[in-house]
């Protein structure tokens, strides 16, 4: 979808080694993806429905077509955004949408994604963009195309149940039940990374068998993630603001999967504001 990310994703494979290509018109594809290269490399395609040519069967055809001729080394990756963060960041940014033309974004956008709606049919992997962080991106792109795919990466994410279940999230546990700070007058302001914070969520007499019984019950799970070939899993913690509760127990989860040598990563969705992944709206 444009301002999904492509450009981004692209830079960040290119961080990675990859020959990074945009727009390529979809006739010269071929000629750039050539199997029997004498020394193959990673490359990285952009298309988007700017593309030349860009005709969504023809590419499918295409995409087919590489899976026969090199089994294994070709990958299909859509990158997926809710229409709301689209029209956010065109209006952002002032881009023109390319399919706008006479059309409002919103219009370009339903038009776009009917269009695109047979490639993500056949994808490899899709990533939904609309509440990633940059950061988060690279880690993503990181355990699927850097070779270290025997090496499960998690990212812990608390969130805000107002603001909606983070889209990319595989495992998701409601913390709501604890004890609010924010009822607390000297607390309110104060966030989950806070001592006075944690003491008070800490008095709450269910937290600690709750702790136990995650830890017990992501504990077997993960060797077998990372057996099935589950490169990135992401663990979401959602509280009604996103501040206090969550926060304390994303903190606490990622410091005991760092301890247990986890490849981790913890971040805050509703205490930051979010990357730059589709800042370049229409790229």
């Amino acid at each position: 979808m444009s301002g999904a990310g492509r450009m981004s994703c692209l830079k960040v494979l290119e961080d990675f080694g990859y020959e990074a290509v945009d727009n390529v018109p979809v006739g010269l594809i071929g000629r750039l993806l050539r199997p029997d290269d004498a020394e193959p490399y990673d490359t990285a395609v952009g298309i988007d429905s700017r593309t030349r040519g860009f005709e969504p069967a023809r590419l499918i055809d295409e995409v087919r077509g590489f899976r026969e001729r090199t089994p294994g080394r070709f990958e299909l990756l859509f990158l997926e955004c809710d229409d709301e963060v689209l029209q956010r960041r065109f209006s952002a940014t002032r881009r023109r949408h390319p399919l706008a033309d006479q059309r409002s974004v919103g219009e370009a956008l339903a038009l776009e994604r009917a269009l695109m709606a047979p490639l993500k049919a056949v994808a490899d992997t899709v990533i939904d963009t609309s509440d990633l962080a940059l950061p988060d991106l690279r880690r993503i792109l990181g355990g699927h195309f850097t070779g270290e795919h025997d090496r499960l990466r998690i990212s812990v994410v608390s969130f805000s149940y107002k603001r909606g279940v983070p889209r990319n999230a595989d495992l998701v546990f409601d913390v709501r039940f604890l004890r609010n700070p924010y009822y607390v007058e000297s607390l309110r302001p104060l966030t989950g990374r806070d001592a006075a914070v944690q003491e008070h969520v800490r008095g709450d007499p269910d937290l600690e068998g709750f702790v136990v019984r995650l830890k017990d019950f992501l504990a077997p799970l993960l060797p077998r993630y990372q057996a099935e070939g589950k490169s990135y899993l992401t663990v979401a913690l959602g509280c009604t603001g996103g501040q206090h509760r969550s926060v304390f127990l994303g903190e606490l989860l990622g410091e005991w999967l760092g301890g247990q040598g986890w490849d981790v990563a913890v971040r805050h969705r509703d205490l930051q504001a979010p990357g730059a992944v589709g800042d370049g709206a229409g790229r």
